[in-house]
């Protein structure tokens, strides 16, 4: 077992899986919210972007737990929408929406709009190292794409099943997840914020 830890400010489980799949290579202990915390710490995501909210996530939950932390804040853009849901991606339909009605509030909200329907993925992940709060490391990743109205596919999660990926025929809930672990919003972050992860792991090994 690595001897250092890395805990992913998340409940999320597919954030949780494509994260631990992106960092196997690396000597480090991938730890989920759930596997530090009886009662996770409370978070509130009420920032306007995207930075904000992954930064407070990482700071709260670092102080907490004392551990190396990862935050990730990410959602869909939709031009006819103009950027929305946004921030408010995960919550779109209401504050403890499914998936599945995210998506169906995503169509309604579109089925007043001409096609096609350009949107993006965005991800932004913030490490934040318990010894250095003064010091947070922010990275960030976009997958262009656009969004379907006939959701395809059964991987993935959120979004996935209605945004078609740039210079693909495939939705990401399509893609075998290597290949969306190659191109994803998150993977464009998680790639950038790698020699900073690195570093930290490193020197507690």
């Amino acid at each position: 077992m690595p001897s250092a830890k890395l805990l992913v400010a998340t409940s999320n489980r597919g954030k949780l899986a494509e994260l631990r799949r992106m960092l196997a290579d690396l000597p480090v202990e991938v730890l989920g919210l759930r596997d530090v915390f009886e009662q996770p710490p409370e978070i509130v995501e009420d920032n306007a972007t995207f930075e904000e909210n992954a930064l407070h996530k990482a700071k709260v939950v670092a102080e907490a737990s004392g551990l190396l932390t990862l935050a990730d804040d990410s959602g869909l853009e939709v031009d006819a929408l103009s950027g929305r849901p946004g921030v408010h991606s995960a919550r779109f339909a209401g504050p403890a929406a499914t998936d599945a009605e995210n998506n169906r509030a995503l169509l309604e909200a579109l089925a007043a709009c001409e096609p096609p329907f350009p949107a993006r993925f965005r991800c932004v992940l913030a490490l934040v190292d318990p010894a250095e709060m003064d010091a947070p490391v922010l990275t960030s990743g976009v997958c262009e794409g656009r969004i379907t109205t006939e959701p395809r596919g059964l991987e993935g999660f959120g979004y996935d099943p209605l945004f078609v990926v740039e210079g693909l025929d495939r939705t990401m809930a399509e893609l075998p997840p290597e290949t969306k672990n190659q191109l994803s919003h998150r993977a464009r972050a998680l790639r950038a914020m790698l020699p900073e992860i690195t570093a930290r792991v490193t020197s507690r090994t």
